[in-house]
């Protein structure tokens, strides 16, 4: 039986410039899975410094609730990301996430500045990042791998398609190593705001390839994308059936359900899409 204490919910992972004060104030009331308070891209140079002192005065002072703290700090071998490292080292949060990861000992250095081990979130964003997934995935403070598909089209030189064919190995090795380590995966962002059709078809896609859920970079992709990576009415119903009818059995290695071939594995599954629902009901 899955144990809910291990599932948990990153269907939807926001990123929220720390540079911008009613950012940071909105998000305490988000629906996010995931707060990303960006140190790095969002954040113009000479705006570093009023940025980085920012998220730590949010997350020491406010209540963000059950949502999930994660800080992406600049670059682990630039003078912005020690920094950064330096000043996040007694501040509460939930986890680092580290840009252009190539290399397990990047985590290693940025945690040694850190000073202290915290759940490290890896951005797979260049092509000798995707080659060495494996080892970073593998690293033991890695928690959750994030797909950082406007910088990995740049690097591989392609143009970012509807189907997204040109990602198709990068998604797959990158998927397989995160699941090969107990790492979670998110996927990319989704740059047009205001395509609500589009955005659905990458959060379906992004599902069906076993992402646990995506990055964005609004609120007004959160609605679709919550939905989207949990499990449909049909699912729950088919999970429900599945453990009511392995409770009524145990002692049966095969159970026919619906006219489906049940083993464990099922129920396994099963048990974490209830668990799943039930922690998105409540809130958790």
């Amino acid at each position: 039986m899955t144990d809910q204490a291990i599932v948990r919910l990153r269907r939807s992972a926001l990123y929220m410039p720390c540079s911008n004060s009613r950012a940071l104030e909105k998000a305490a009331a988000l629906p996010a899975d995931v707060l990303l308070f960006d140190l790095e891209d969002a954040v113009a140079p000479d705006a570093k410094s009023q940025a980085r002192a920012a998220i730590v005065a949010a997350l020491k002072q406010k209540d963000y609730g059950r949502r999930e703290k994660v800080v992406r700090i600049n670059a682990v071998d630039s003078d912005w990301g020690y920094q950064d490292l330096k000043a996040l080292a007694d501040t509460p949060l939930d986890g680092l996430l580290l840009p252009k990861v190539e290399s397990a000992e990047q985590i290693n250095q940025a945690l040694a500045v850190l000073g202290r081990d915290v759940p490290v979130w890896v951005m797979a964003e260049t092509p000798r990042g995707v080659l060495n997934i494996e080892t970073i995935a593998a690293h033991p403070q890695t928690a959750v791998i994030v797909m950082g598909t406007n910088d990995l089209a740049r690097e591989m030189r392609v143009l970012q398609s509807a189907g997204r064919e040109e990602f198709a190995w990068a998604f797959g090795r990158c998927v397989m190593a995160a699941r090969a380590c107990g790492c979670d995966i998110l996927d990319g962002v989704y740059n047009r705001l205001q395509d609500d059709e589009g955005l659905q078809r990458l959060c379906d896609q992004a599902r069906a390839l076993g992402f646990d859920g995506k990055t964005l970079i609004h609120p007004a992709q959160l609605a679709i994308c919550n939905k989207a990576f949990l499990p449909a009415d049909n699912e729950v119903a088919e999970a429900r059936a599945i453990v009511e009818a392995w409770q009524q059995a145990p002692d049966q290695g095969v159970l026919v359900v619906n006219g489906r071939l049940v083993e464990a594995l099922h129920v396994d599954e099963a048990h974490r899409c209830l668990a799943m629902v039930q922690m998105a009901q409540n809130g958790q």
